[in-house]
């Protein structure tokens, strides 16, 4: 049986920012061909891993994300779009590990607390049974399991939008990490999916 991989997938500005100086995230170009292919990489992940931002971002919309259907989904993309609601269905429904140290009881289903980021506890979870674990945001996260070479795959979609200032995403990072392009894929959005292994 072959280990379980960790993917990080990130939506990022063409001057590589993932969030503005506030955190937002109204700039990013909705796409609804990189919805479908989220949708069809579903089956390959069953867990997702967070820091305790993002988990609070995602927990205060994700689960009440299907009332109210003609509101607007996030990045302005449309409710309607099958790809959201299978998306609002899956990440309800997957397990959901936070590393924190504040919070105590999260209240979105199926979600799990972990006190520190332990790398070698991380590299036991990669050895057991299971599906790959994908990261959303968290760039602390996503910044010490690169120090430890525990991310398999990054999948960076770049926007094409400049922010001029605004939150890095592995600004954490203390060294530098080699990676290998696997695929570069341009959208009629103006999107970019840049996949790399490690190098």
């Amino acid at each position: 049986m072959s280990a379980r991989r960790i993917v990080m997938f990130n939506q990022v500005s063409a001057d590589g920012f993932f969030s503005d100086p506030d955190g937002g995230l109204d700039w990013v170009v909705s796409d609804p061909e990189i919805h479908a292919r989220a949708v069809a990489g579903m089956p390959t992940t069953d867990t997702i891993l967070f820091g305790r931002r993002t988990y609070e971002q995602f927990a205060s919309f994700w689960p009440h994300a299907l009332e109210n259907m003609g509101a607007a989904g996030p990045h302005r993309s449309s409710k309607r779009d099958p790809a959201f609601v299978a998306m609002a269905e899956w990440l309800n429904a997957t397990k959901k590990l936070v590393f924190s140290t504040s919070l105590r009881q999260p209240s979105w289903h199926n979600s799990e607390v972990l006190p520190a980021l332990d790398a070698k506890e991380v590299a036991k979870l990669k050895q057991q049974p299971g599906k790959d674990l994908l990261i959303f945001g968290s760039g602390s996260v996503a910044s010490q399991l690169s120090e430890h070479g525990l991310i398999d795959e990054y999948r960076f979609v770049v926007c094409p939008v400049l922010l001029g200032q605004g939150r890095t995403l592995l600004g954490d990072l203390s060294k530098r990490v080699s990676l290998k392009l696997l695929e570069a894929k341009a959208f009629a959005t103006g999107n970019v999916m840049l996949t790399y292994g490690r190098g």
